[in-house]
């Protein structure tokens, strides 16, 4: 396996990154899970632009898209595979203990995995814990993931695979990795990004492929939808079968399933639509 660190090609036991780095420290980074098949990234263009709104939500110097492409490119091409999960990390660099950035500049790694097609449905739980859609890293994509990583112990604990949060004034946000939608009365329904949700990739592109509305939904929704999926960069689109131990129906609805198409289909005719 090779990675990008900081301007070339590492074999991975050569890989180094300080200890110091302000991304270890104190979660001072941004990143993006980009879905590779068979060494071709699916939204590339989408991904780096929001590498860059995180960027600047978090006050990182703006990233280098060139460099970045690169830096894929020449990770993809080390590495071949069928289907990779390609992770782009922004930190901000060397820097003193403590919450001050340092001056060496930021550090860029690109790595990939094997990963394997999602199945077509899963289960998933409510967890107390919820999203603050006001505080300062609302709606960016930072490496501060601890709290998802408490969550999603707790799914998998339940025999699901993601976790559900709402924000602070009770609605319906997100998951710890991906963005849910609703089927109410035969309609598409996802939370908008005022409640603090990530702007996922796929969860744009399903809305606009499928005609989703962005509506504020209260928690028991999950609970009265026909139908439930969840959308992210290596699920695409996942129906929900089970939520918090209930069954909810036969998975994926025929609403559910025409999305499941429809995302394939135009992802499969635009690899890097924009």
């Amino acid at each position: 396996m090779r990675l990008w660190v900081n301007g070339g090609l590492r074999d991975v036991e050569d890989a180094r990154v300080s200890v110091l780095d302000h991304g270890m420290t104190v979660g001072d980074g941004i990143f993006e899970t980009v879905k590779a098949v068979h060494g071709r990234p699916f939204a590339l263009t989408l991904h780096l632009e929001r590498l860059t709104r995180s960027a600047h939500g978090l006050g990182l110097p703006e990233p280098d898209h060139d460099e970045i492409r690169h830096a894929c490119a020449a990770v993809l091409d080390a590495n071949p595979m069928p289907l990779g999960r390609l992770r782009i990390t922004y930190t901000g660099g060397l820097s003193p203990l403590g919450s001050d950035r340092g001056t060496d500049g930021p550090t860029l790694v690109v790595a990939l995995g094997a990963t394997a097609e999602r199945p077509d449905t899963t289960a998933a739980v409510t967890v107390p814990w919820t999203r603050n859609e006001r505080g300062a890293l609302a709606g960016l994509k930072t490496t501060s993931y601890a709290e998802n990583v408490v969550a999603l112990a707790r799914a998998h604990e339940q025999g699901a695979s993601e976790a559900l949060f709402a924000n602070t004034v009770g609605q319906l946000c997100e998951g710890t990795g991906s963005n849910v939608f609703v089927v109410l009365d035969g309609e598409i329904h996802t939370p908008p990004l005022a409640s603090g949700c990530l702007a996922g990739i796929t969860r744009a592109l399903a809305a606009e492929w499928t005609g989703a509305r962005e509506t504020d939904l209260p928690m028991d929704v999950l609970h009265r939808a026909q139908e439930v999926f969840l959308t992210s960069t290596l699920r695409d689109v996942q129906a929900v079968v089970r939520i918090d131990g209930r069954e909810s129906g036969t998975a994926p609805g025929p609403v559910t399933a025409k999305a499941m198409r429809i995302f394939r289909e135009r992802a499969a005719a635009d690899p890097d639509p924009r």
